[in-house]
């Protein structure tokens, strides 16, 4: 069994209870990895997605975010948030010793906690396509929880830690 393979399980099996707990099934396992895709350049600072409607929803199977009262709760709530909804694009395996790369964003959300701007704090040293990779994995996890109750501004920092097949770990979840 690969390194692939073994990740994609565990992240499975991470996701497996929340999806229990709101009655869907896991999803089926991704089909293998096709070429690596070719460098895209991104900007040093990714609006935020035009939502089609103003109540910001959870992704397809993924259960409703709780509300957040402390930075430290939206911080640990996005980073499972992240991995939930990007399966075949993260691991859940200690880091390897060699990372290809290191990016950290700071993500503003909104009052519901749908993604207001994210700004790029540390691009990518390599690989320069982890930095689209990981503004769209912040995309696709949102809505991170209501924060109404959690004193402004309303952001948090995430590093995303990259390996060399270009998945990610949250460092908030190492």
């Amino acid at each position: 069994m690969s390194i692939v393979d073994r990740s994609k399980r565990a992240a499975q099996w991470l996701i497996a209870p929340f999806l229990a707990a709101c009655g869907a099934t896991p999803p089926a396992p991704p089909p293998a990895p096709a070429a690596r895709p070719a460098p895209v350049a991104a900007p040093a600072v990714a609006p935020a997605a035009q939502a089609p409607d103003s109540t910001a929803r959870p992704p397809q199977g993924m259960p409703a975010p709780k509300p957040v009262r402390s930075p430290e709760e939206l911080r640990r709530q996005a980073a499972e948030r992240l991995v939930m909804a990007n399966p075949e694009r993260s691991f859940m395996t200690p880091a390897p010793a060699h990372l290809l790369t290191l990016i950290v964003l700071e993500v503003e959300v909104k009052a519901d906690g749908s993604v207001r701007k994210i700004n790029v704090v540390r691009p990518p040293r390599f690989g320069p396509e982890t930095l689209q990779m990981a503004i769209d994995a912040v995309h696709r996890a949102a809505p991170f929880g209501d924060v109404r109750r959690m004193p402004e501004p309303w952001r948090f920092t995430e590093t995303f830690l990259f390996d060399e097949d270009r998945r990610f770990k949250p460092r908030s979840l190492d």
